[in-house]
């Protein structure tokens, strides 16, 4: 056994000896400079799949925010004719005390301001609307 494994000790002694031997400045330079050309090119693409991937993830989140704000103005609308229908109806409430002309004014007035504050309120969320 021992006459079959000396010769394959000598055989991989031979071949490590060989993996460690120097080569010359040139080939080290291209080498070297082989490399860098490939970490170069490596860190370009990966700069540019992550601007890419980042330019995704900000439509997104933009796309998002546009549409919360447009939700938000929608939102915004309704409260704000909830509030002009309540304000209504206490007025024409109100103007139940009164009669005849008083009265008629009074509605009058009631339904004008009603009118006022839905088209303030339709102007805002139009404004506030975002394309």
């Amino acid at each position: 056994m021992r006459g079959y494994l000396m010769p394959i000790f000598v055989v991989a002694a031979l071949v490590l000896a060989g993996c460690n031997k120097s080569k010359s400045p040139e080939d080290v330079s291209k080498d070297i400079a082989k490399a860098e050309q490939k970490a170069s090119n490596e860190v370009t693409k990966s700069e540019g799949r992550a601007q890419s991937a980042l330019d995704k993830s900000y439509d997104k989140v933009n796309n998002q925010e546009i549409k919360f704000n447009n939700d938000a103005a929608h939102q915004t609308y309704n409260v704000a004719v909830a509030k002009a229908d309540g304000n209504r109806k206490v007025a024409m409430a109100t103007c139940e005390s009164q009669s005849g002309d008083a009265q008629r004014t009074c509605k009058d007035q009631a339904e004008a301001d009603y009118k006022t504050a839905r088209a303030d309120a339709r102007a805002s969320a139009e404004a506030a609307q975002q394309k």
